[in-house]
């Protein structure tokens, strides 16, 4: 897909770095994670269970109990504002308004005893105290058809368990865009659905980006939704960014060999019926940081290096990798 026109970023996310206090001891889930998300663009953040996507965002939105979270250092930057120094009073109004959130399990995040239709008719009202109960309630409306679901006047005043995984997403679409957000955070939207809802959700968000203009930063473990929805794509393993770029350039050509892994261990349709090879061993626990790169226990490129010293990001013009010995085109 074509990326949006170049601007300034609409969220800047500098050196966030968050830890978890467990009884076990400090896990430190993200480490100076930067990551740049521009107006109408659609960022991917992708890496296996465990990695730091969910913290680094729902981190950045201070989503996070604290404690056991933590955020340790870092800017959050949305319009130049630094979230991780707003008060909380300032995060409410920001929150819902400025940047819209779908989480993984709409079940858990809608309120089982509201209606679905009233609870998108407070998230209007919450953040424009003038509308009226009667405007708040024929906006909902018109949200719940602009995001598909059907007979929505009709449908307005069931409960959530009432409604299909699929149909509970779509009203959680509808509730974070209500305010036409800057930003659009979608945590996993369409994990625990199947593929043919999966493709109707990522239509809405198709859909709510085109009316709203918002970004969207969608994180996921699912490379193909990645490149089906994506204008670039962030790739982060044991808490660090360890490549970036358009989803063309690193999809055809990743320099990680984390990312190569990654995209070898997916079956292809566009080729030769092959096995896949999955990654060895598991990624590390980060209750002690490695001192070199975090991959290097499972790269079959590693060098002595690789153990000893924790790598740069290596800058580009489109494509950047943190990697002592970025794979070169060919390699993979």
């Amino acid at each position: 897909m074509s990326g949006p026109e170049v601007m300034g970023p609409v969220l800047s996310i500098r050196d966030l770095t968050v830890e978890f206090t467990t009884p076990t001891g400090t896990v430190h889930a993200v480490t100076e994670v930067s990551l740049d998300v521009h107006p109408g663009e659609v960022v991917g953040v992708v890496g296996e269970s465990g990695c730091g996507k969910t913290a680094t965002l729902l981190g950045g939105m201070r989503l996070l109990p604290e404690p056991p979270a933590r955020i340790v250092g870092g800017e959050v930057l949305l319009h130049g504002r630094d979230l991780l120094r707003m008060s909380r009073r300032e995060l409410r109004r920001v929150r819902g308004r400025e940047v819209g959130v779908v989480f993984q399990d709409p079940l858990t995040s809608l309120h089982p005893s509201m209606r679905v239709g009233e609870q998108i008719a407070e998230a209007l009202r919450v953040h424009d105290r003038h509308r009226s109960a009667s405007s708040a309630r024929a906006r909902a409306v018109e949200l719940l058809e602009l995001v598909g679901v059907p007979a929505a006047a009709a449908r307005f005043r069931d409960y959530p368990h009432q409604w299909s995984g699929g149909m509970r997403q779509r009203a959680m679409i509808a509730a974070a865009i209500a305010n036409r957000p800057a930003v659009l955070i979608a945590d996993e939207p369409t994990t625990a659905l199947d593929v043919t809802i999966q493709a109707q959700v990522l239509d809405v968000l198709r859909l709510a980006r085109a009316e709203t203009g918002a970004a969207i930063v969608l994180v996921s473990h699912d490379l193909g939704v990645i490149a089906e929805m994506a204008d670039r794509v962030v790739v982060m393993y044991a808490g660090r960014v360890v490549e970036t770029g358009s989803v063309e350039s690193v999809f055809a050509a990743p320099r990680h060999p984390y990312t190569a892994a990654l995209l070898a261990s997916v079956p292809r349709l566009d080729g030769p019926v092959v096995l896949t090879d999955p990654i060895p061993g598991q990624p590390p626990a980060l209750r002690v940081l490695p001192s070199g790169c975090g991959f290097a226990e499972r790269c079959p490129c590693r060098h002595e290096r690789c153990c000893t010293e924790a790598p740069p990001a290596r800058s580009g013009t489109v494509h950047q990798v943190a990697c002592h010995f970025p794979l070169r085109s060919g390699d993979t």
